[in-house]
C-alpha cells in the first residue's frame, strides 16, 4: 500500500513539474544554424563559435509571448527583447531604444 502511495505521489509531482515547464524551454536552431538551449528563461548557445555563452533571458508575458533581454554574441551588446511562439517556431526580436529592431526566427530542434 505504501509503495502504491509513493508511486502516486511521484507521478503527481512529475506531472505538476511538467505543467509548469516553460513552453519555450528546450533546444532551438538559431537563424545562423547554431543550437541554443532555453532553460528556465535563460538562453545559452550550445554550438558554434560562441558555444557556452549566455545570450538572453526571457520571462512569460502572457499569450505565448515573452519579454526580457537579448545579447548579440558578436559584440556583447544587450538589447530589450521579446519572443513569441508561432507553431514550432520562436520569433525573437531585439530592439535598441525601442526603435531599431531586428527579428530572427528559430526552429524547435
Amino acid at each position: 500500500m505504501m509503495r502504491k502511495l509513493s508511486l502516486a505521489v511521484a507521478a503527481l509531482v512529475m506531472t505538476a513539474s511538467a505543467a509548469h515547464a516553460e513552453p519555450i524551454d528546450g533546444a532551438w536552431i538559431t537563424a545562423r544554424g547554431d543550437t541554443a538551449v532555453i532553460s528556465g528563461g535563460t538562453i545559452t548557445l550550445k554550438t558554434g563559435k560562441y558555444a557556452g555563452k549566455t545570450i538572453g533571458s526571457m520571462k512569460p508575458a502572457g499569450d505565448g509571448k515573452y519579454a526580457g533581454t537579448i545579447t548579440d554574441p558578436q559584440d556583447d551588446k544587450t538589447y530589450s527583447g521579446t519572443a513569441k511562439l508561432v507553431g514550432s517556431s520562436l520569433e525573437l526580436t531585439g530592439c535598441a531604444m525601442s526603435v531599431f529592431c531586428r527579428t530572427q526566427t528559430w526552429k524547435k530542434k
